[in-house]
């Protein structure tokens, strides 16, 4: 199993999804298709255990980052470490948490996450929504970052800042009484830095999480 899935990951890692087949596994295994259905029963039950394997590396990594004084700054960092993990494999988004009975690291690490939210006086509905909004802004923003660049930056036509200052540059220019917040962040939007971005959010979350808590 642990060379199934490892060679899972692999292929996932190189072309996504749709690289992985049962047959391009086989090939890299160098054994048969049928071979491998003693492990997996469909190609589901293989992302949902690629993304478990993948997610024992995350678990360890969140190991030794709690137990400060202050349970949001853990919960921040733990979620960083998750967003790391997913913007270097953008797949993984699609598949975090899609199936709990078998992806038992995605519900250890969900429950590492929660059990900082113990420590806040909060109600278990507020506790639920809390853990909810993190993982939402750091799986949503990972996955939106994962997306394939547009063809001509992947060719080396343009490069991403000129690309965003092509956009940067329509939205100066657009009527400013329909769109005065688009004129107004144009600047901000060209050039800006997506993991700055994906941190600005996380903080307005968890800054929202603190005042809920009492401060």
């Amino acid at each position: 199993m642990e060379a199934v899935l490892t060679a899972a990951v692999e292929l996932l890692d190189e072309a996504g999804e749709s690289a992985l087949t049962f047959r391009a596994l086989a090939a890299r295994l160098g054994t048969g298709v049928g071979s491998i259905y003693w492990y997996v029963t469909s190609k589901d039950d293989l992302l949902d255990r690629a993304t478990d394997h993948v997610l024992a590396g995350v678990l360890t990594a969140v190991e030794g980052q709690t137990g400060s004084d202050d349970p949001i700054a853990d919960l921040r960092m733990m979620a960083v470490t998750l967003f790391d993990a997913i913007v270097d494999r953008p797949w993984l988004a699609a598949y975090f948490m899609r199936n709990t009975d078998v992806q038992g690291n995605s519900l250890l690490l969900y429950e590492k996450l929660g059990r900082e939210t113990l420590r806040l006086d909060l109600t278990p509905k507020q506790r639920f929504h809390a853990v909810s909004a993190v993982v939402g802004v750091v799986v949503g923003t990972a996955a939106d970052l994962g997306q394939e660049p547009p063809e001509e930056v992947l060719s080396g036509a343009v490069d991403r800042d000129e690309f965003l200052d092509r956009y940067a540059a329509t939205w100066r220019a657009a009527d400013p009484v329909q769109f005065p917040f688009v004129r107004a962040i144009a600047d901000e939007f060209a050039g800006h830095d997506d993991r700055e971005q994906f941190l600005a959010a996380l903080d307005l979350t968890l800054a929202g999480l603190r005042l809920q808590a009492g401060g």
